[in-house]
C-alpha cells in the first residue's frame, strides 16, 4: 500500500515536533550554563561553557532551519490535501439533469461519516463483527471497513498512529475512541488511582524509560573566614530505569456467536477492557518491588478496637512524612483506600473535630462526600486536611497475620508517575482462528510504565491491626 498524503502530513508534523524540541532543548541547557555562571558569581564562561554555548546556538540554528522547512513542507502538504479533497467533493456530488426525477432535481451532496459511530453501532458490535470476519473468512467488505476505520485514525490520531507503529510488532487495530470511553465505568475495580497519577506520554520506543535522579546533592556551609575555601560537593545521580509493561488479555469466541449471536459485544469487548484497565491499576498498586504497597513507607495503626478518630491522626502522620520528604518538590495530595475503609470511615461518630480545618470543610465534619459520586469517577470526599479521597478495590484486603487487613495510602500526585500511549486507547486483533472447534481469539493490550521511587519515602502508607475488616 502507497503512502498517502496523511501519512506524508503525519511524518512532516513528527519531524516539525522534533525541530521544536531540539530547539527548546538547546535553549534550556545554555540558559543553566549562564545561570550557573551567575550563581557563582563569575564574570566569564569557563572554555569549556563557552565552547558549549556555541555550540548550542548553532544547534538552536540548525533547529531552526530545520522547523521553517518543516513547516513549508507541511503548509504545501496541507494545500495538497485540501485540493484533493475538493476534487474529491466534486466528484461526490451530482449534477441535476434536464430528466426528471421522483421527488423533484435536487443537487445531492453525500458526506463522508465515520465507519464505526455511536449513533449507528453504539455497543461496537459491527466493530467486532467485522475483525472476526477478517480474520476468520478473509471477508472482503469487513476488510474494506476496517481499512477505511484505520485510514480515519491515521487523519484524526496521526501523532498515535505513528508512535503506535513503533512500539512494537503487533498488527493490531485501533478500537474506536468511543467504545474506550463508553465500556470505563462497567462493572470491575478498574483503574481509580491511575486515572489520578502524573501521566506522561509512553516513549516512542523502547521497552523502559530512563529517569536521572539526584541522589547527591550539592552543599553550602558558612565561610570559616574571609578568602578562606568554601564548602564543595559534587552532586552525583544515579539512573532509575522503568519498565515498559503490557497489560493484556484474551478471549475466544466461537464461530455460531459471531454469525448468530445477539450481545456479543457487551460479553467480549467490555469483558476485555475492563480485565486490562483493572490488571493495569491491580500492578501499580500490588506489584512487588516496585507496586505503590511495596515502596511507600509504612505508618503502623495497632488496636483491637479501631475507631475514625483514632486513625485519622494515623493519615495525618503519613501526610507529614510525604511532606518531610519531598519539601517543596510536592504536596501529599490524596488518601487512597478501599471502599470499606471510606465507608467506614463515613460511619464513625465522634464528639470532637481537628484543630485546623481545610477551607471549605465544615467544622465539626470529619471531612466531606462529594455528592452523587461514585466507584471509578474521581475523588469521593475530602478529609479536613485536604487530601482527596480515592476509592480503590483493587487495594488489598487479606494483609497481615490475621489476612483480614488493608491499607491506605498517602501519595502526592504528582510524584505517581504513569506513562501510557496518548489518550490510553486499547488494540485489539484476531489470531488464528481455532478451527477444531469453531473459534475466533481476540485479545486486547495496552502499554505501560510507572514508577514511584523518584524520592525515598515520598509515598506513606497507613497499615496493622487497626485496618482489619470493618464492623459497622
Amino acid at each position: 500500500m502507497g503512502t498517502t498524503i496523511d501519512d506524508l502530513i503525519a511524518s512532516i508534523e513528527v519531524e516539525k515536533e522534533a525541530a521544536q524540541k531540539r530547539h527548546a532543548k538547546a535553549l534550556k541547557e545554555a540558559e543553566l550554563i549562564l545561570a550557573k555562571a551567575q550563581q557563582e558569581g563569575r564574570s566569564h564562561l569557563t572554555e569549556e561553557e563557552a565552547e558549549r554555548v556555541e555550540e548550542l546556538k548553532e544547534a538552536r540554528a540548525k533547529a531552526k532551519d530545520d522547523l521553517a522547512g518543516a513547516e513549508r513542507k507541511l503548509t504545501e502538504a496541507n494545500e495538497v490535501k485540501a485540493a484533493e479533497m475538493e476534487r474529491d467533493e466534486q466528484q461526490r456530488a451530482i449534477t441535476p439533469t434536464q430528466a426528471r426525477k421522483p421527488g423533484g432535481n435536487r443537487v445531492q451532496v453525500i458526506s463522508e461519516e465515520r465507519t464505526y459511530r455511536k449513533d449507528t453501532d453504539p455497543y461496537g458490535k459491527g466493530f467486532l463483527l467485522d475483525v472476526s470476519r477478517q480474520f476468520l473468512f478473509q471477508d472482503v467488505e469487513a476488510s474494506h471497513r476496517l481499512q477505511r476505520h484505520m485510514a480515519e485514525e491515521r487523519v484524526e490520531r496521526a501523532e498515535y498512529m505513528q508512535r503506535a507503529v513503533g512500539t512494537g510488532a503487533f498488527a493490531g487495530l485501533t478500537v474506536p475512541q468511543y467504545l474506550t470511553d463508553m465500556y470505563a465505568p462497567a462493572t470491575a475495580a478498574l483503574r481509580p488511582f491511575a486515572d489520578v497519577c502524573n501521566r506522561h506520554p509512553l516513549p516512542e520506543q523502547g521497552m523502559s524509560v530512563n529517569i536521572s535522579r539526584i541522589t547527591t546533592a550539592s552543599g553550602a556551609a558558612l565561610q570559616a573566614s574571609e578568602n578562606s575555601a568554601v564548602q564543595e560537593t559534587n552532586m552525583d545521580d544515579t539512573l532509575l530505569t522503568v519498565n515498559v509493561q503490557t497489560a493484556a488479555g484474551q478471549q475466544t469466541v466461537s464461530r455460531q456467536a459471531i454469525d448468530r449471536g445477539t450481545g456479543i459485544e457487551d460479553v467480549t469487548m467490555q469483558d476485555l477492557f475492563n480485565r486490562v484497565a483493572t490488571v493495569l491499576d491491580n500492578t501499580l498498586i500490588n506489584q512487588a518491588t516496585t507496586g505503590l504497597t511495596n515502596v511507600a513507607q509504612s505508618n503502623t495503626y495497632t488496636d483491637a478496637s479501631p475507631t475514625g478518630a483514632e486513625l485519622y491522626p494515623k493519615i495525618l502522620g503519613a501526610a507529614a512524612g510525604v511532606e518531610a520528604a519531598l519539601l517543596a518538590m510536592g504536596r501529599p495530595t490524596h488518601a487512597v483506600m478501599h471502599s470499606r475503609r471510606w465507608y467506614w470511615l463515613s460511619s464513625q461518630m465522634s464528639a470532637t473535630w481537628p484543630l485546623i480545618n481545610w477551607s471549605g470543610v465544615p467544622v465539626q465534619a470529619g471531612g466531606t462526600a462529594n455528592s452523587g459520586s461514585s466507584y471509578a469517577s474521581g475523588p469521593r470526599g475530602v478529609l479536613p486536611s485536604g487530601l482527596e479521597v480515592i476509592v480503590d478495590n483493587n487495594i488489598a484486603t487479606n494483609l497481615g497475620s490475621g489476612t483480614n487487613e488493608d491499607e491506605l495510602y498517602v501519595v502526592p500526585a504528582s510524584e505517581c508517575h504513569l506513562w501510557e500511549d496518548p489518550a490510553a486507547p486499547l488494540f485489539i486483533r484476531a489470531e488464528q482462528p481455532a478451527a477444531a472447534s469453531l473459534g475466533v481469539l481476540l485479545v486486547a493490550y495496552s502499554y505501560f510504565a510507572y514508577t514511584f521511587g523518584r524520592y525515598t519515602n515520598g509515598m506513606q502508607k497507613v497499615g496493622g491491626t487497626g485496618l482489619v475488616t470493618p464492623v459497622f
